[in-house]
């Protein structure tokens, strides 16, 4: 079989270290057979027949609002013409701010992190099966927890409890979120991971990976791979 190709896209907030979060999921996703290119370049994203010829598409550019409309339209029109997206946390849904156009395709927007602060918190599987939850049980994961405006269309494949007003100034009250992961107390299901369609395009999203070594919980960096993995087989398939 073909091998697959991916571009990963890295920049914005270095907070989120994207460029050491993204030689991690590469490393991975080469691992699997995946051939993968890396590019800090918005210049990137204009090439639509660069952007055609590949299988997926990882943006990983947190709160940048450097990109136009120009930059950003290519990538919505590969998608929708077949190639496939997939990525993480705010590399991913909080990347373009200003382009709503982006953000209907995702189909999510970050909107806060309740806590203010990485969290332990419970991922739980479901309630949609998908290849990247595949024989995945519940598990604990340290990594910013988020509250998302999400796409009521996409297929939710694991969520969380998150507690609404669970800060105490710039301190996360981890009390109120345990609360809330036993059901003792109001909270909303949050969703973690999710698929959607745009156009012929697949689209694969996790809110995980704060920062690289949120990849060490072997469940994330299995979920992220297998996810990116069957964004990219929609392209191959597509082409065939």
């Amino acid at each position: 079989m073909t091998a697959l190709n991916a571009l990963i896209v890295h920049g914005g907030w270095a907070g989120h270290e994207p460029v050491q979060a993204s030689e991690r999921v590469a490393a991975s996703l080469r691992e699997a057979g995946v051939h993968v290119e890396i590019s800090d370049s918005l210049d990137s994203l204009m090439d639509i027949d660069h952007l055609r010829s590949l299988d997926l598409v990882v943006p990983l550019r947190t709160m940048d609002r450097a990109a136009t409309k120009e930059q950003v339209k290519p990538l919505i029109a590969a998608v929708r013409a077949g190639v496939g997206i997939g990525g993480w946390h705010g590399g991913m849904c909080d990347a373009f701010r200003d382009d709503t156009d982006y953000q209907f395709m995702t189909g999510g927007q970050w909107v806060a992190h309740p806590g203010n602060a990485p969290a332990i918190y419970r991922v739980r599987i479901g309630p949609v099966p998908h290849v990247s939850t595949a024989v995945m049980a519940d598990f604990t994961i340290q990594s910013e927890l988020y509250y998302m405006h999400v796409d009521p269309g996409v297929t939710v494949h694991a969520t969380t409890h998150v507690a609404i007003g669970a800060a105490s100034g710039d301190e996360f009250d981890q009390s109120v979120q345990d609360a809330v992961d036993r059901d003792e107390m109001p909270g909303v299901m949050m969703p973690v991971t999710w698929t959607k369609r745009w156009g012929l395009g697949r689209v694969w999203y996790t809110s995980l990976g704060h920062v690289a070594s949120v990849f060490d919980t072997a469940e994330a960096l299995t979920m992220v791979t297998r996810g990116l993995i069957w964004a990219a087989q929609g392209a191959a398939a597509h082409r065939a």
